[in-house]
């Protein structure tokens, strides 16, 4: 199949409305074993997507059997390194033609493509590993959830620090005690994935090699602005990313959350600019209040720092002598302690001199990528499946949405799924897609 980007063919089933819905038949995912090999179908193989490719790829038990991208150049790019793939760039008809020529599925688009992507591919039952944020809209979360406890799936979001020694040894310090029951969390990036700007550049040609409605997908059509989407601004926009907090703060959000054993938030309100209907905001401090679990207070107070709020200026930490607090990570404050989680590093137990005497314990690294291939040849368990990173999700996204009501609580009601105070948050919830990708999705 030619490497240049595909136009989208006319389907023969239209009545699909949802994604509850869709125009592929059910499949079942052929029985595998550990002696076999996963044939894997790659969405998404530039940027990030290139990186997901090379990883899962390495796994001796994985042949690469499809990639998919609506930039032809990248697409080009991955079959030299891949050539006996065939190549799409239109997922739709990647998992309509290939049906049972494979038998996992990997998503790395943009955050506003990972859900209809990943769906579709789990309608036809496929295991899937999805990129973070796990998807864009709150609601996308939960049925993303659904589907795969559903069909009984092996899923992974892509969170790969999740699996890091470091990240495994600061849940264990957490649920030890170390610091005792927290009361509070509070988490940052300095990164500034926003756009302040209440207008556009310019629009320009579409570039030869990019499929413009194909890399909207779902999204409303719009005309093509250099530097603003594609290939990677994207992330600063509300209608195809989710800010810092989406990029950074999943990362940031994963080894709180998961140690002290989090559910969804009563509550979250945001600090930040008034909304301008295009970008992020360029700073927020985001807070949360968490029921409480074994490891918290009655109540968990958490909140999120980004931008220039970040990292916290008026927080008081028992840092050593000449020491700064860095600029990514987060903290447990508990009643007997601090643990201080920098990005991608070792946890640190404040005021040292405290913990002089303490041992960390045991905790073991894995590779991200080759525990979900392995859970998917029938050998342990993937660490961050789809029951776990989607209430994660939904509680992040949650951020997101109160970022378009600022200095206002959002009061939420998991069950529910609704906010019951501002009945205009419940309309962020969600989107309508464009009817030729599947019509509105189911929640």
């Amino acid at each position: 199949m030619s490497t240049r980007a595909i136009r989208r063919r006319e389907f023969l089933t239209t009545s699909a409305t949802a994604l509850g819905a869709l125009s592929l038949a059910p499949r079942t995912a052929r029985a595998l074993s550990a002696n076999q090999v996963l044939r894997t179908a790659h969405i998404g193989v530039g940027g990030m997507g290139r990186a997901d490719l090379r990883d899962v790829a390495s796994h001796p038990q994985v042949e690469v059997a499809a990639l998919c991208d609506v930039d032809a150049g990248r697409l080009a790019t991955a079959l030299q390194d891949y050539p006996q793939a065939e190549s799409f760039a239109d997922y739709r008809e990647l998992l309509d033609q290939l049906g049972d020529k494979i038998d996992a599925v990997v998503v790395s688009t943009p955050d506003h493509t990972h859900a209809p992507a990943a769906l579709r591919a789990m309608k036809a039952g496929k295991p899937v590993y999805c990129q973070k944020p796990l998807t864009h809209e709150v609601s996308e979360a939960r049925r993303m959830r659904e589907v795969a406890e559903e069909k009984g799936l092996v899923t992974q979001m892509g969170v790969q620090i999740h699996s890091a020694a470091p990240y495994r040894r600061a849940v264990k310090m957490i649920q030890s005690g170390a610091v005792g029951k927290v009361s509070e969390v509070h988490a940052w990036s300095n990164k500034n994935w926003g756009m302040d700007s209440s207008e556009l550049p310019p629009v320009a040609p579409v570039p030869e090699t990019l499929d413009w409605d194909l890399w909207l997908g779902v999204a409303q059509e719009r005309s093509f602005v250099p530097g603003i989407y594609h290939p990677a601004q994207w992330r600063r926009m509300i209608d195809f990313g989710t800010g810092t907090l989406g990029d950074m703060g999943v990362h940031i959000f994963d080894t709180p959350y998961c140690a002290l054993e989090l559910t969804a938030p009563n509550w979250v309100k945001t600090t930040c600019r008034p909304p301008t209907g295009l970008g992020h905001p360029t700073k927020n401090l985001v807070e949360y209040e968490f029921p409480g679990t074994k490891f918290t207070t009655d109540t968990l107070t958490w909140k999120w720092y980004d931008g220039q709020y970040a990292p916290p200026a008026d927080l008081e930490v028992p840092l050593p002598p000449e020491s700064q607090l860095p600029g990514q990570g987060s903290l447990f404050i508990g009643q007997e302690g601090m643990l201080l989680l920098p990005h991608v590093a070792e946890a640190v137990l404040l005021p040292q001199e405290n913990f002089a005497d303490y041992q960390p314990p045991e905790a073991g690294g894995a590779n991200h990528y080759h525990q979900w291939v392995d859970a998917c040849l029938g050998n342990g368990e993937s660490s961050m499946p789809f029951s776990l990173a989607g209430p994660l999700t939904e509680a992040l996204l949650l951020g997101v949405v109160a970022n378009r009501f600022p200095d206002t609580k959002l009061v939420w009601d998991a069950e529910a799924m609704k906010v019951t105070n501002l009945e205009e948050a419940n309309a962020l919830l969600s989107r309508e897609y464009r009817q030729e990708f599947g019509g509105v999705p189911t929640t």
